[in-house]
């Protein structure tokens, strides 16, 4: 088999503005055998597919290509056998440093880090070869459920982006909101930037030092508040609760000096495969699913306003969240950076591309995404998984957010750049506060 091109997106993960690490972290119930992991690569669907066993090079023109290559496990295995600190954060804190490192050009672009006195397992790869969804759905072909071996996992009702028939006003609706958003996405992209706030980043900034810290949810605690709204989701409590939080956090930071009510935008991605969900996981690396695998996914801007917290009722930032999601679903916004993007990729090329990607995260202010996991208890050769978190390496944004949901939990990775916000244990706090503020606020008027 010979060379193959890279997709856009993967030429444009590769420009060193935009040169992104997804980290997937496994928590495991018991000790790790080093040897069952190597027989678990080696074996696994991952070393079937051909992006994770080439090479990236490049042409005499410069271009990128795949070039198959053989594959020496020891060289992508890092092993830390003692504790890293006796801290419950020493996990986040090898996680931050991973932060502001990349992976090595010779070899395939993934690593697997176990840090054996912690049971953790961290595997790394490099955005050009796909995205959270992608990764998501090659480990799980990997991993069964605990209460029954032989199956698979299953993911239920993923955020991924659907079309409806629609009636006439709603076909107006959607070109009426395509067009307003496409406006502000440019306009952001080119122009105008968020105020500057204490969680304010920038440019150069995704090479300063990081710091991590998770909040932890109860998805029964999120689908009670969700139920006090006519039709709201997970999606738009996790907003109000990222609204509510980073309110309570701004209160203390800069308890006088920010007006009530301004604007700060975050970059939240959105999945576009057109099949829903990763429930055929055993014919993911078929190639008739080579839709499914890559980079699929578009951007769209989702503002929140701050609010001093003395002065909001609870329930607000939910109403105020579901609306203004229930209009991004209903427009083509994501389906429009994409394609800009891959317009621009294809025209200009990546150079172009990464610099207007760079500039509207430059002129936003946090990242947000939101992987499904399975909601049942699964494991991975036989080991019991107590947690699983995500997050990427560092972008020029000082805050990014990461929530991956599993077994009645959702654990959001809160990461910083540390000279900004010096105190993420206390901002993941404000987002645990909030949801339970929301929750008190229900139970209260039932």
């Amino acid at each position: 088999m010979g060379d193959e091109p890279l997709t856009p997106a993967g030429r444009l993960f590769l420009q060193p503005e935009m040169n992104q690490i997804i980290h997937c972290v496994l928590g495991l119930k018991n000790p790790i055998d080093i040897d069952s992991v190597k027989s678990l690569i080696s074996d696994s669907v991952m070393l079937k597919h051909p992006r994770f066993t080439s090479l990236m090079v490049r042409d005499h023109r410069g271009v990128e290509h795949w070039r198959p290559t053989q594959i020496h496990i020891d060289n992508h295995l890092t092993v830390i056998h003692d504790p890293l600190s006796d801290h419950s954060s020493a996990i986040n804190d090898y996680l931050a440093d991973l932060c502001t490192t990349t992976i090595s050009m010779d070899k395939p672009l993934w690593e697997i880090h176990i840090l054996k006195a912690h049971k953790c397992v961290i595997f790394r790869i490099h955005h050009s070869l796909g995205d959270g969804i992608s990764l998501m759905s090659m480990l799980l072909v990997g991993c069964r459920k605990v209460q029954d071996p032989h199956a698979l996992p299953v993911i239920s009702n993923p955020h991924s982006v659907k079309r409806t028939n629609f009636n006439f006003k709603d076909l107006l609706l959607t070109i009426c909101f395509s067009f307003i958003y496409a406006i502000q996405f440019i306009v952001k992209c080119l122009w105008i930037r968020d105020y500057k706030s204490p969680i304010t980043g920038g440019a150069g900034v995704e090479l300063w030092p990081r710091k991590m810290a998770t909040a932890f949810f109860s998805l029964e605690d999120m689908k009670t508040v969700k139920a006090a709204v006519p039709n709201a989701t997970v999606n738009d409590v996790l907003f109000a609760i990222i609204s509510s939080g980073i309110s309570r956090y701004l209160d203390l930071r800069e308890p006088s000096g920010l007006r009530d009510g301004i604007q700060l935008t975050g970059l939240a991605m959105v999945n576009l495969r057109k099949q829903s969900g990763l429930q055929d996981l055993p014919n993911l690396m078929r190639s008739n699913s080579v839709a499914r695998w890559g980079n699929k996914f578009g951007v769209i801007l989702l503002p929140i306003y701050y609010h001093r917290s003395s002065n909001s009722d609870p329930l607000e930032y939910l109403k105020r969240a579901k609306k203004m999601i229930d209009r991004k679903k209903q427009s083509l916004e994501a389906h429009f950076s994409y394609r800009i993007g891959d317009l621009i990729m294809s025209t200009f090329g990546p150079k172009s591309a990464s610099f207007l990607n760079y500039r509207i995260i430059c002129n936003t202010s946090f990242t947000i995404s939101n992987v499904v996991g399975p909601q049942e208890e699964i494991m991975i050769g036989d080991n019991p998984i107590t947690f699983l978190r995500a997050n990427n390496s560092a972008l020029p944004h000082a805050l990014i957010l990461n929530m991956v949901s599993y077994a009645g939990r959702a654990d959001m990775q809160v990461q910083v750049a540390k000279d900004i916000i010096p105190d993420p244990e206390f901002l993941a706090k404000c987002f645990e506060d909030a949801l339970l503020e929301l929750k008190d606020r229900v139970t209260a008027k039932i």
